[in-house]
Parts: structure tokens; C-alpha cells; sequence
């Protein structure tokens, strides 16, 4: 693996989204190891939950040689806050809680079983990150929001329809 300070360029997506131009190779790593270990909080990462992964990382940014680690990930031993502590931008008003948080839940949710441990786990994780409770409560309603409005969006275009 490259230098794992190394600065790798952000892509389009994550430049537009969460105004971040750049983030060394450790932040990528660290950061998908934090959401595998909540999402494998209930004991696995679901085939659906690791695709939601490695498509979003491909879609920041992420290198594929960092990709490719988290397909080998322990994530049943992480230790989150060390992980955490590991995620560095370059922009210093960027909200690296507030931003895992909204991330580990969208991952959580995507093999439509957002398990009782999952959200212990993203409850715990909104404690490391000292995300305060009212915030972590409305991040989950975003992602229900956005939810919703796919289904809509699917509907109207007529990509989706009753059976």
C-alpha cells in the first residue's frame, strides 16, 4: 500500500456534498473500518451493507487499494474510537461525527434489517463522536426522508410499480 499519510484527491461527489477537496489514504481506510464495525455490530456485514460500502468509497474517492482492505476488515474486534481518531480532511469545519453517523446508518439500513444491534451501535458510535442525541435522531430521519423520497421519485418516474 501507498503511503498511508499520503494525500489522495477527493472525487467530484465528495468535493460538491461535503466540501472536502482531499484526505490521506488513512482517512479512507479508517473511515470504512468504522462503518463496517457498526454495521457488523450485529455480528455481520451483510452482503448488501458491503456493497452500500464499497460503492459509496468508490464514489468519494476512496483508491482501490484501500477498497480492497475492507473486504478483509476483523471488523467484530475493532475498536471504534481508535478507528475514529484516525479520520483526518482537509477541511477543519467538516463534521467527521455528524458525517459517520449519517453514513454508518445508510449502510445499517441497506439489507432493510436495521437490527436492534446496529442501532445500539450507532448510538454508541453518536457517544464516541459525542453527537448529541437530538442530532443522531434527526440524521435517522433524514435517512428515512431520503428513503422516501427515492420510493417517490421511483413511482413518479415509473421505475417502481405497485404488483
Amino acid at each position: 500500500m501507498s503511503d498511508i499519510r499520503e494525500a489522495v484527491p477527493a472525487s467530484e461527489f465528495m468535493k460538491k456534498n461535503l466540501g472536502i477537496s482531499e484526505a490521506p489514504l488513512e482517512a479512507y481506510l479508517n473511515y470504512g473500518y468504522a462503518l463496517l464495525a457498526i454495521a457488523g455490530s450485529d455480528g455481520e456485514v451483510s452482503e448488501a451493507e458491503l456493497n452500500w460500502l464499497l460503492n459509496h468509497q468508490r464514489m468519494v474517492g476512496a483508491p482501490e487499494e484501500v477498497i480492497e482492505k475492507y473486504k478483509t476488515f476483523e471488523y467484530k474486534n475493532a475498536d471504534l474510537e481508535n478507528l475514529l481518531s484516525k479520520i483526518t480532511v482537509d477541511v477543519a469545519t467538516w463534521s467527521k461525527s455528524r458525517t459517520l453517523l449519517y453514513h454508518a446508518i445508510q449502510m445499517a439500513r441497506t439489507d432493510n434489517d436495521y437490527s436492534l444491534e446496529e442501532q445500539k451501535a450507532v448510538k454508541k458510535a453518536a457517544k464516541l463522536l459525542k453527537v448529541e442525541d437530538d442530532i443522531a435522531l434527526a440524521l435517522n430521519r433524514l435517512v428515512d426522508t431520503e428513503e422516501a423520497l427515492t420510493a417517490l421519485r421511483k413511482a413518479l418516474l415509473q421505475t417502481e410499480v405497485l404488483a
